[in-house]
């Protein structure tokens, strides 16, 4: 079983959510991108967690800033994509796609997802229903093109689309109400969005994260994981 606690991260500017997981088995744990060192620190601290490990999904700044403060500070290990290994800080072990990579008994499936950048993976641990997803798929959104292009981006969300329903989805921001006029305003389901918002604020004024999120619930309410065509897709940019 993986524990995962979510982490926010440069709250009130760019809503990161780093999150420190643990194999229960073991207690073998890792942190998944390590946005605000400081924050994450004093979160591993109240848990009682060292982790031995620090997986990113991709090298952008604001997922990548603490590797090295908190490889130094843990003396964990930076794990990420090799094809990507130049833009990654510290990166002591390179994970391909169609790898995998345990953490304890809890093993994750390494997913290419390159669009938002070239080089983003997903850490999906399959036994576990849980997938790490950056920067690709947020709540009722996704990432911005950075480095691809719209064909690109299609094809990684129909990887997404192709895991199971029951799967939950750990995003990289909390960008929900970012996402949630427009999928209120193409929604085509009204009772599946208004459960998925009220279910989201309900855990927001709780001062939680608004998921996780089934990616069946996802599928239902997210714009962009409702288009069938790379054309519809393309018509919501």
């Amino acid at each position: 079983m993986l524990n995962v606690y979510p982490v926010l991260c440069r709250a009130g500017s760019m809503d990161n959510y780093c999150y420190i997981i643990q194999d229960e088995a073991t207690k073998i744990a890792a942190v998944v991108d390590s946005s605000e060192p400081a924050v994450i620190i004093a979160k591993c601290q109240e848990l009682g967690i060292v982790p031995q490990y620090i997986l990113n999904t991709h090298h952008h700044f604001d997922h990548t800033d603490g590797n090295i403060e908190l490889k130094e500070y843990f003396g964990a290990k930076v794990v990420g994509n090799g094809n990507d290994r130049e833009r990654i800080p510290g990166i002591d072990i390179e994970v391909y796609p169609e790898g995998t990579f345990a953490l304890g008994e809890s093993v994750a499936e390494i997913i290419d997802v390159s669009a938002h950048t070239q080089g983003h993976i997903l850490w999906y641990f399959s036994k576990d229903k849980v997938v790490f997803t950056g920067d690709t798929l947020f709540n009722l959104s996704i990432g911005g093109l950075f480095e691809g292009d719209a064909a690109q981006m299609f094809e990684a969300l129909q990887v997404i689309k192709s895991l199971p329903d029951d799967v939950l989805f750990y995003p990289g921001h909390e960008y929900t109400a970012h996402g949630a006029g427009f999928a209120q305003h193409v929604a085509r389901n009204k009772e599946a969005i208004t459960a998925y918002l009220t279910k989201a604020a309900t855990r927001l004024n709780a001062g939680l994260p608004a998921g996780p999120f089934t990616l069946g619930e996802e599928k239902a309410c997210n714009p962009y994981l409702m288009a069938e065509s790379l054309a519809e897709f393309s018509r919501l940019f």
